[in-house]
Order: structure tokens, then sequence, then C-alpha cells
């Protein structure tokens, strides 16, 4: 039975100890691959403080004091303060941009004291906190557009902050709130867009120079035309409930598709990109008839879908070569194999390719690394500390690494499900987004499978920031949970 009181006597009694525990299995684990990581045979004692090592399990100690410290809090702190923590965090942001030093080409840091400290880490859970307070006010709906771009705003403004500072890769964790925004009412047709963008880029850089058959026909550009009218004629089944449009769209496009291809390779070869062009138009044109004839805005936002994957397939192209810096753009052309350079921007997922195969079935064992020891792969102990757990503790180490993410990350779903209120349903699922993204992307990139952005694995790559910072993010969604049945006057 709940209890009727303002006060929250017991909060250790209502914790989620499951979730505690798999933390500390993380911290452990992941204290382990530092050493791994980290390890010198001119420095043979791994708790010295003069090694990584050392210095990992001053993070662990204090992150667990802070921990604690969070869940002795009230747990209305964080709904009342939460617009106060954003505001600051962005100030500090800001201010950061301005920061004279920089490290490895970034500007997201700044000292106090003796210590390095990275804003960007620390701005996800003010962040998560801002969203949620706002996505619970009252009359708040998400199919609104004003709500909508307002909760983009809150989300984009630190992640412009801090794309500002060069520092590109936690930018783009910030993404991971649409995940959020899904959950809670955000239309599909939102996230399938930015799937569908995610294809056209990379089908259509991959394949730009080969030639479809023996057609001067780019292969990239034929396939992502053709699936943008493929789509837009799914969609009006969809969204419109017309099958007989969407089959008439989709027999128009593959049957003029077919002709004219069939035409360009056994008569006369030219380009179809220029007729799949006119059909795109012709198809735009059709949809906006339907749209304005019928006063269906189904059919407009779909012939504006259509309109600005065009524009985007043609404007990714400018931006690759022209827009984004120059490294950013090696990492891309090698991920889709545009590129073979072993030993330029392809030399870190390389080197931690075969660090990970070498480790087999069981591994080399704790600290028998020999990629890692001779410091083949760098960053090892950040970025890319994933290979150190596939050199020592092999497929199975590294599988159950990904199982205990997996826990944490269905255990997190468990408990947003759970909450009473919505502002704590917002802030897990929040939290459970930055955590999947994390480990999904980090571990992509050390594969190979995904392009190397910079961001570390949670709890196992070597910092403070990043530690205090998912630490912080996780325990105050602890502290809210553990709170949930409490009944408040």
């Amino acid at each position: 039975m709940a209890q009727k009181t303002d006060r929250q006597p017991g909060v250790l009694r209502s914790l989620d100890w499951w979730t505690m525990a798999i933390y500390i299995a993380l911290l452990a684990f992941g204290w382990m691959s530092v050493c791994g990581a980290s390890y010198s045979f001119s420095e043979p004692n791994i708790l010295s403080l003069s090694t990584r090592s050392g210095m990992q399990l001053v993070w662990i100690g204090t992150s667990i004091c802070l921990g604690f410290v969070i869940l002795m809090l009230d747990d209305r702190y964080y709904d009342t303060f939460a617009y106060v923590l954003f505001g600051l965090m962005v100030a500090l942001l800001f201010l950061t941009i301005f920061n004279p030093v920089s490290i490895k080409g970034s500007r997201s840091w700044i000292r106090i004291g003796g210590l390095q400290v990275q804003p960007a880490e620390f701005a996800k859970f003010a962040t998560a906190l801002a969203i949620s307070k706002f996505m619970t006010t009252y009359g708040y709906n998400i199919r609104r557009l004003r709500d909508f771009l307002i909760s983009c705003a809150i989300v984009l403004l630190p992640m412009m902050c801090i794309v500002l500072q060069n520092e590109t890769g936690s930018a783009l964790v910030y993404l991971s709130f649409f995940l959020m925004f899904y959950r809670e009412g955000m239309p599909g047709s939102i996230l399938f867009t930015g799937v569908a963008m995610v294809m056209y880029f990379v089908i259509g850089i991959r394949y730009e120079q080969v030639m479809l058959w023996d057609t001067p026909t780019s292969t990239g550009k034929f396939i992502v035309l053709l699936l943008i009218q493929l789509f837009s004629a799914g969609m009006v089944y969809v969204y419109c409930h017309d099958k007989r449009k969407a089959m008439q769209l989709g027999g128009f496009t593959i049957g003029i598709t077919l002709v004219f291809l069939l035409f360009s390779e056994y008569v006369i070869p030219f380009d179809i990109v220029w007729v799949q062009l006119f059909a795109c138009a012709a198809l735009i044109g059709y949809l906006m008839y339907q749209g304005l004839s019928s006063r269906g805005g189904s059919y407009l936002y779909i012939a504006l879908f259509a309109l600005g994957s065009i524009i985007f397939f043609y404007s990714a192209s400018i931006v690759l070569n022209n827009v984004i810096q120059d490294y950013q753009r090696e990492r891309i052309n090698v991920l889709l194999g545009l590129e073979d350079d072993n030993s330029g921007a392809g030399y870190n997922v390389h080197q931690s390719e075969i660090a990970i195969g070498s480790g087999g079935l069981k591994g080399k064992g704790f600290l028998n690394g020999t990629q890692t020891k001779l410091k083949f792969v760098p960053e090892q102990d950040t970025d890319f500390i994933f290979c150190t757990v596939g050199e020592e503790e092999g497929f199975l180490g590294s599988a159950g690494v990904l199982v205990l993410f997996l826990a944490l990350i269905l255990r997190l779903i468990k408990l947003s499900e759970r909450q009473p209120f919505k502002f704590g349903r917002v802030y897990g699922y929040c939290v459970l987004s930055i955590f999947l993204f994390h480990v999904f992307i980090n571990v992509g990139m050390v594969l190979g499978l995904m392009p190397v952005i910079g961001i570390p694995l949670p709890f196992f790559s070597y910092g403070g920031s990043s530690l205090w910072g998912f630490t912080i993010l996780l325990f105050i969604f602890l502290r809210i949970d553990a709170s949930r049945n409490l009944i408040r006057n």
C-alpha cells in the first residue's frame, strides 16, 4: 500500500537493485578493460594513481559517492529545478565555445583546478530533465506543431553549442531524444523520414560513380530516385488509405523506369536519371493536385516528403565535399568503401578489427592482449575500448558485455513503463535512448560498421566526465523510480 506522506523514508528499500547490480557489474568490467588497455610493463602496479587504471578507480569511487548523494535528495528537486539546470548547462556550453584551450581539435573541455571537465557529458541529463518537464506541462501535445518545435528546440540548442565546439560526435548523441519523442506520440512518418535520409545518403554516395549496366546512368542516383517514388506511393497507401492510387503510382514508377532502362540498354544509351527526375516532378505535381482538390493534407505532406528527399539527396554530396571537415569526410569515405586507407583515416578501425579478431572465442586473458599492450590501437582506453574486451575476453566476453548492456536497456524500459507520472516516464526513455545510442554507435564503429564519431562506451571508456555524466543520468532516474509508490498530498 502506498504511503500517504510527503516524506520519503527508506529510499534504499524502494531502489531497483537489479539496475544497481548491472551498474556495478559494468563498472567492474569497465575497470578491467581500462587496466588491459592502459597496462604498461614499465608501471606494473595497476592501482597506482600515476596510471590510468588507478585514476579510473578514483573516478569510479567518486561516481558511486555522487550516485549516493543523488539518491538522498528529494526527487521533486529534479522537476523543480529542471529549467534552471538546463539554463546553466547551456550557458556553460556556450562559454566553452570560446575556450582558448583546444584538445585534439576540440574546444569542449574546460579546466577546473587540476581537472579537465567536458560540459557536454553533463548537458545530457540537464536536457533530459528540461524536455521531461516541458512535455509534462498542462495541455502539451507532441502532435501540435508549436509544442513539437519547442521540444526540438530544447534538444537542438545544446546540440548546436556542442557542434560549435568541434565535438560532432557528442552532438549527434542528442538525436537519440527522437526515439523518446516517438514513444510519446511523435508521428512515425518523422522517424521514417530520418531513416530514409540515411538510406539516400549511404546508397547515393556509395554508388554514385558506379554506372548501371552499359548505360551512362549513376547507380546511386537511379536507386535513390526510384526509392523516393516507391516510398511516396507506399505513403499514399498508409496515410491516405487509398490502395488504388498507391498501386497506380507504384505501377507507373516501375513501368516507366523499366521501359526507359531497356531502351537505354538496347537502343540508345542515355542517362535515365533525367527521366526519373521528370517522373518525380510529375508525381509531386499529381500529389499536390490531389491534396488541393480533395483538401487532403496527407497528399501535400507526401509531396513535401518527395520534394525534400530530392533536395536532401542532391545537397548531400555538396555537404560531403564542401562543408564538413576533411577528416570527417575521410572517415565517411572509408566506411562506405570509397577509400581503402589502413594507414590514415581507417587505421583505428583496421587495428581494432585485428585486435578483436585475435581474441578468438575465449580471448587471450586479462592483461595478455598483444595488440593493446603494444599500443597498436589509438584511443584504445577511451573510444575504442571495446577492442580490448574482444582481445582479452574473446567472443564470449564481448557477448557477455553486450548482454549486460541489453539487460540495462530492457530494465530501463520496464522502469520507464511503470512510472505513475509522465515526467518519470519521459525522463526514463531519455536515459535509455542515450545509453542505446552510445552502445550501438560505439560498438558499431569499433567493428567497422559505423562511422568513427568519437563517443565513449558507457562505464567502460576512461575518463571522469563521461563516467560522472552517465552516473548522474542513471541515478536521477533511479531516484525518481524509488518514489513511484508515493502518494503526494
